[in-house]
């Protein structure tokens, strides 16, 4: 917890949306902050709760989902330290239509609605920033949308995958190593499947030399046949 406490003002200087600040202004918004240690696997908000805060994420990993009519659980992203998240219901003032949990052990700098909507108006140039990252955010949601109205699994997988693999990846001679330490249920819940499809289109994967995996990593040995299952229509 020292890590936490001791860490505020640099945390808060990584959060991407805060990247032009200068000290002042993130000492202006370290006393508007508390800190929030959340273990792994419990949720921050579930869908009902008011949008009275908004978050930052210091250290961890943060999914964001939707619970479907049928009962299954769409993943729409998984945040990674830096994000901003929780900020569209209060800025909209509604309540929470996601669900949000810790899949790590977590620390969060937390702001109350009434503070992160005065020091916008303190800002205008960083409400044109939040702006434009929540219409990228939509518009990645819009394309998630697509992907499972008009792809089957194996495209699914393919072009998750390659997303893994540039946001996370890192490159040596056997490719291209992710090691996010995702199980095949998580897998599922990111392009709404079933964590037996997943597994057997993922050993099929592996089957054409197209991958290797183990509960640490996914290697990615041939991106263009990955980028193949993707492409075709």
């Amino acid at each position: 917890m020292q890590d936490a406490v001791h860490s505020k003002h640099w945390y808060l200087k990584q959060v991407r949306l805060f990247s032009d600040l200068s000290d002042e202004e993130i000492k202006s918004m370290e006393s508007m902050t508390r800190m929030e240690y959340v273990r792994k696997g419990q949720p921050i908000y579930i869908p009902g709760d008011e949008g009275e805060d908004v978050y930052f994420l210091k250290k961890g990993r943060v999914k964001i989902s939707r619970l479907m009519g049928d009962g299954h659980e769409l993943t729409l992203t998984i945040l990674e330290p830096g994000e901003i998240f929780g900020e569209i219901e209060a800025l909209e003032d509604t309540s929470r239509d996601s669900l949000a949990v810790a899949q790590d052990d977590s620390y969060l700098c937390v702001m109350r609605k009434k503070d992160f909507e005065s020091f916008l108006k303190m800002k205008p140039d960083l409400h044109i920033k939040l702006t434009k990252l929540i219409g990228l955010r939509l518009k990645s949601v819009e394309n998630r949308i697509e992907d499972l109205l008009y792809r089957d699994i194996p495209a699914r997988l393919a072009r998750l995958l390659l997303k893994l693999a540039e946001q996370f990846g890192y490159i040596d001679d056997a490719g291209i190593h992710i090691r996010l330490q995702l199980t095949h249920q998580e897998i599922a819940n990111l392009i709404a499947s079933s964590r037996e499809t997943v597994s057997l289109t993922l050993g099929g994967f592996r089957e054409k030399g197209i991958i290797e995996f183990n509960r640490k990593e996914i290697l990615i040995k041939d991106t263009k046949a990955l980028e193949g299952f993707f492409k075709r229509m």
